[in-house]
């Protein structure tokens, strides 16, 4: 390839052009699996449970444990896409990146070497042109000065000394002839050599570094194609563990264990009503009001109308009437989803009082190394964060008994299955059964409460029924005694009334194993208040209002 000199520096350039290729190749390849792991990161982040929502709530149910797991590994999967580019980046695009900046510098100076000993070899060849022509003018000139001293001395009239200038022209011409000649022998030899060193030695020599340069770029990226897969083999493991650990949460969910958690959510404590009574009207009797009876939606022989009206104060005390901020004690809610949500606020009050018990041991600890060493610290620096510890546990206790109090009242209170709670249960059932056909728009809340709500539209299409007069022509109930408001009470529910501390009021039914009394303040107002929130005074010969 020593006369391919041009083409072998098109070639090496082109590869050089190759690796650049490659590397931006490489390059491209670690921004997508950048933006990949990305994406899948913002999925993750998408879809996870938000802080003190109701998602948060719904993952303790086995199949959204499954759906947070595999959320987690897909965060680890993203991390594996993510050492995958840093990886390549590292190990391929960079190293590559300076051995071109070496390659090219390299073979700028072979080629350098290349060019240098061709311009040699061509002023070599011109020398030798030069001292070949000067040679043939030499020996003309020799060969023009002889014929003419040849001429002078035949001719008898020239002078004798005409004849010597020619004589002596033409022996010095002959001299510069032999040493052109002399010089052109040398010059020849000179050059053979050169170019025989230039052909054999020195390009073969360019040429054999050339190729070497040429081989190691072709190792470099084959080694380079071996590392990107390599990356990637290296972390199929790591995603096979993942994808592993998603189908192992797939595995854990357990039907049974969800339906359970539900049960134990949403269950009211409240037993199945039992049998109703035949009420013979054959009888020439008035017929009365069930002292269990909240509301009834059965007149007298009367259909069930479709559409129920709004009885006065007679709905179950647990249907809200707007949505809000129940009451502390969660006397809102039926027995045991009250008793959960009391449980859970005991627990939390004791968790902060744990904590504010440890600053303060913390803290005493602290005291006593400055009382022991008082050049680390002033130990009165500390009474006053203690003193403020001190009264935040006896706060905290406070509130503790306060709910443990409440607690207790629940779980003393929950029904048991007799007659009276079977009356309670089937008045609570008959309510729903009627909120129902009355197309209410009942639904339960998030936090197990019951709730009733009726839009505007669905109230003006609601056709005013006999179902209304039964009720309005009722007889109000008797009192059975009178009550002391110890706290002042806000009734916000359909079927609650609102008393104020101090106030006195007629209680008309006593409090049947559901927390609530029903008492009356004049002949329009009456409604349901926590037992615990009142002082009853039962008279037994008391009459009606």
């Amino acid at each position: 390839l020593q006369d391919q000199f041009d083409n072998l520096e098109k070639h090496t350039q082109w590869g050089i052009d190759v690796l650049e290729k490659y590397i931006k190749f490489v390059k491209e390849r670690t921004e997508i699996e950048l933006s990949y792991a990305k994406q899948l990161r913002n999925l993750s982040k998408k879809y996870q449970p938000k802080k003190n929502s109701k998602e948060e709530e719904e993952y303790r149910y086995t199949s959204t444990r499954a759906f947070l797991a595999t959320l987690n590994e897909m965060n680890d999967y993203a991390g594996q896409h993510e050492v995958i580019s840093e990886n390549m980046t590292s190990l391929i695009t960079g190293e590559l990146t300076r051995y071109v900046q070496e390659l090219k510098q390299e073979r700028k100076s072979h080629f350098h070497d290349g060019r240098k000993a061709q311009q040699h070899i061509e002023t070599c060849w011109k020398q030798l042109e030069a001292s070949k022509r000067r040679f043939e003018r030499d020996c003309k000139e020799a060969d023009r000065a002889q014929q003419y001293f040849e001429k002078m001395d035949a001719d008898i009239n020239v002078t004798k000394a005409d004849v010597e200038k020619a004589r002596q022209q033409a022996q010095l011409r002959h001299q510069m002839a032999e040493d052109s000649k002399a010089e052109y022998s040398s010059t020849l030899q000179k050059f053979n050599s050169e170019q025989h060193d230039h052909y054999y030695t020195h390009i073969p020599n360019i040429f054999q570094k050339i190729q070497e340069m040429e081989e190691r770029r072709i190792v470099r990226i084959g080694e380079s194609m071996k590392t990107f897969a390599e990356v990637d083999r290296q972390v199929i493991p790591i995603i096979g563990k993942c994808l592993d650990e998603i189908t192992k949460a797939a595995e854990s969910t357990d039907h049974k264990n969800d339906s359970q958690l539900v049960i134990e959510a949403f269950k009211s404590g409240f037993e199945p009503p039992g049998d109703v009574d035949f009420e013979d009207f054959t009888q020439p009797m008035k017929r009365t009001i069930s002292e269990s009876s909240l509301s009834n939606s059965r007149g007298d022989g009367k259909s069930e109308p479709k559409f129920g009206g709004k009885s006065k104060g007679k709905l179950w005390p647990f249907i809200k009437k707007n949505k809000g901020a129940g009451p502390e004690d969660f006397s809102n809610l039926p027995p045991e989803q009250r008793r959960k949500k009391l449980q859970q606020k005991v627990d939390e009050l004791n968790k902060d009082i744990q904590k504010e018990m440890d600053q303060r041991d913390a803290l005493t600890k602290m005291k006593d190394v400055y009382i022991k060493n008082p050049q680390m610290g002033d130990a009165a620096s500390v009474d006053h964060r203690l003193a403020e510890l001190g009264q935040n546990i006896e706060k905290l206790r406070l509130e503790v008994q306060k709910f443990e109090g409440w607690l207790a009242e629940v779980e003393g209170r929950l029904p048991t299955r007799t007659e009276q709670a079977r009356r309670q249960s089937g008045l609570y059932e008959a309510q729903n059964t009627a909120a129902v056909n009355s197309c209410a728009q009942d639904r339960e809340s998030p936090d197990g409460s019951y709730t009733e709500e009726q839009s505007q539209e669905t109230e003006m299409k609601v056709p005013a029924t006999d179902f209304d007069d039964e009720f309005d022509d009722e007889e109000p109930l008797p009192t059975i005694g009178t009550c002391k408001a110890l706290y002042t009470f806000e009734g916000q529910n359909e079927g609650t009334i609102s008393v104020a501390e101090g106030e006195m009021l007629y209680v008309i039914e006593e409090d049947k194993g559901d927390g609530w009394t029903r008492i009356r303040r004049n002949e329009d107002e009456e409604g349901y208040v926590p037992t615990s929130y009142v002082e009853v005074y039962l008279d037994k010969n008391a009459k009606g209002a």
